[in-house]
């Protein structure tokens, strides 16, 4: 669906562009764009890379299932239908960490295989299941410690002080998530059945 209103979108500006005789700007705006995103993949690319490099060590190392282990007793809390020990939790605590440490391409594929796993339990497979929906809301609200993605973006614009926004970004994920949690568990106890 959003390919479709994406595909709308660029055909809408594209024929605006003819019928106002605008192709230079057209044109100057396709090339400009794509040399913006490929300075951004270079600029990016790096600091997302050292990132996934010490996730993949922290994983190879046992660390991250350390922290998935001391992490578990505090989602068996927000996912009582999930039986202790299942690896729900530990593939919801990794896709948590990993968003908490500013890894959203590296949490992902936690997070494909942590809901893949709550389908199994769900009894109404047309349904979300109620872990399925708080999981979504936690993963959604992003509660993050280090922003990588915007910290690289900073300093490909040449901010000056690029780590400056992780104290306003840890306040606000956190109150994001805590809101999400908090709206989650009021609609789940209002519509219980």
């Amino acid at each position: 669906m959003v390919n479709i209103i994406w595909m709308v979108l660029i055909a809408t500006g594209i024929l605006y562009g003819l019928f106002t005789n605008n192709l230079e700007t057209i044109n100057t705006t396709i090339v400009d764009s794509t040399k913006i995103s490929l300075e951004m993949l270079f600029k990016i690319f790096p600091v997302l890379a050292l990132w996934m490099g010490i996730t993949k060590i922290a994983e190879a190392s046992g660390l991250l299932k350390k922290l998935s282990n001391k992490l578990s007793p505090l989602l068996t809390k927000f996912f009582p239908e999930i039986p202790k020990g299942h690896e729900s939790l530990s593939l919801i605590a990794s896709n948590m960490i990993a968003n908490i440490f500013g890894l959203g391409s590296a949490a992902t594929p936690f997070g494909l295989k942590a809901m893949s796993s709550l389908q199994k339990l769900n009894k109404n497979k047309k349904v979300a299941s109620r872990s399925m929906i708080t999981f979504l809301v936690i993963n959604t609200s992003g509660l993050t410690i280090i922003p990588t993605t915007i910290i690289s973006l900073r300093m490909m614009y040449g901010s000056s002080e690029p780590t400056k926004i992780v104290f306003a970004c840890i306040i606000s994920t956190f109150f994001a998530t805590l809101g999400g949690i908090l709206i989650d568990r009021f609609l789940a106890r209002r519509y219980k059945n």
